[in-house]
């Protein structure tokens, strides 16, 4: 195949036969954003960020191909702090982990070693592509990073670690207020689209791309991190990031997830996986380019949004290739069909069509996209079986977590019924299986300094 995704910039096109939808109102916390944002950001000499991890309620493998996702911030995050030193270092501490990261801003040679398989690989990249984007604007900071997101449970806590970084440097420096920063990036929606770039090691506009933590992932996180609304689920599609729709979350449902306690880190092997699914995307538009000619075309969106032959040519395309054919249909499905139609599903209250359509995109995710492990399997089994309204593996897979859609009163006793029974059934993972209830919560926002 032609060059990965780290050769293009994004492209900009509309989703497949949507008009321009309004930008909604901006969300309680987004103020902050927007204040980050403003031409007269300025520096300051500490802040404070939290950052919510994400539930990808429908939308698998989709945003980097510039399809649909319906998605929900959570109410658990990490706290990412930052303070001024009168020296260049940048240390980043963790409560999660008992090593620090020091980066010596005066010595980015000394960075060559990426930190693949580690948390360190994700600070380097944000440092190292803000000091790449904004030379000499960086400075020395002590980070401190405090969670209450599970890790590695699907719920995107690395993307919400190089959101909490990007979000407390801009901050500290007040790198929004350069011309390149503003010519490039003025809404909560561009700067997810970058910030995305920023962990795939894309290039963004005019900020030229830079070595990512090594997977070939969308910005689907970050938009949700940086754009998800309380009490409520947001529609975005993608390359470039647009809003569609805004959908109540009912008060009487609850968000139950299940995390597997098997690993969904997209580091090491694990990132290999998770490559393979999105390569096959870039592999089908590689290969529409080449015979089409239509090299303006940068993801499957746009080829299939050319016209009604489209499909049938990328079918074509994909062959006798099953996996390829698989993963085509999978994203027709998931990002046109099944996505918009769950939103107006959940808008309308039919819990009963609700599930119908998240189960048919569980199907896809195993037979499609060939990402869930028998845990995961299980887990959305279970859940139906224990009555869950609609249940789904989300995130990059391999792993990782199982939401359910459940009464509210009643969504403590489902939870432990559910986490309880998935342990009798894989022992094996029992002791790293977890499970929380939760809501949609607010976008990234700033938080009071802690003395330290």
């Amino acid at each position: 195949m032609s060059a990965g995704p780290g050769a293009v910039g994004i492209a900009h096109h509309g989703p497949v036969g949507d008009p321009e939808p309004a930008r909604p109102e901006p969300a309680a916390g987004e103020g902050d954003l927007f204040e980050l944002l403003s031409e007269g950001a300025r520096p300051r000499q500490e802040t404070a960020w939290f950052v919510p991890g994400r539930i990808e309620v429908l939308g698998k493998h989709t945003d980097y191909a510039g399809g649909r996702s319906l998605l929900a911030a959570v109410d658990r995050g990490h706290t990412v702090t930052a303070r001024r030193r009168e020296d260049r270092l940048i240390v980043v501490t963790s409560g999660a982990a008992e090593d620090e990261v020091v980066l010596d801003l005066a010595a980015p040679g000394a960075h060559d070693d990426d930190g693949s398989g580690h948390w360190s690989g994700y600070v380097r990249t944000v440092v190292d592509r803000l000091d790449a984007n904004f030379p000499g604007r960086l400075v020395g900071a002590d980070i401190t990073i405090t969670s209450t997101l599970p890790l590695a449970a699907g719920m995107s806590s690395s993307s919400a670690l190089v959101v909490g970084l990007a979000l407390a440097l801009i901050d500290l420096t007040g790198i929004a207020a350069e011309p390149a920063f503003r010519a490039a990036i003025t809404s909560p929606e561009q700067l997810g689209e970058y910030l995305g770039t920023v962990e795939n090691g894309q290039t963004y506009a005019s900020l030229g791309g830079h070595r990512g933590v090594g997977t070939f992932g969308g910005s689907e996180d970050h938009t949700s991190m940086l754009c998800g609304r309380s009490d409520a689920l947001v529609q975005y599609s993608f390359c470039p990031v647009r809003h569609e729709r805004t959908v109540p979350f009912p008060q009487d449902l609850a968000l139950v997830v299940a995390v597997s306690g098997i690993d969904a880190a997209k580091t090491g092997a694990a990132r290999d996986a998770y490559n393979r699914v999105s390569l096959a995307a870039w592999e089908l538009i590689d290969r529409w380019r080449v015979d089409t000619g239509r090299r303006d075309d940068r993801v499957l969106a746009d080829a299939l949004a050319s016209g009604v032959a489209a499909r049938g040519r990328l079918v074509e395309y994909a062959g006798d290739d099953e996996y390829l054919r698989g993963r085509l249909e999978q994203f027709i499905a998931e990002s046109e069909r099944l996505v918009p139609a769950a939103a107006l599903a959940l808008e309308e209250r039919d819990l009963e069509e609700l599930g119908r359509l998240v189960d048919e995109s569980q199907r896809g995710a195993e037979e499609g996209l060939g990402n869930q492990v028998p845990e995961t399997v299980d887990l959305q089994r279970i859940a139906r079986e224990l009555g869950a309204h609609a249940a789904s593996a989300f995130g990059a897979g391999f792993g990782g977590s199982v939401w359910a859609l459940v009464p509210t009163e009643s969504a403590e006793q489902f939870a432990q019924q559910w986490v309880d029974l998935y342990r009798t059934r894989h022992p094996h993972a029992a002791g790293r299986s977890s499970v929380l209830v939760t809501r949609p919560g607010s976008c990234a926002h700033r938080v009071d300094v802690q003395p330290g």
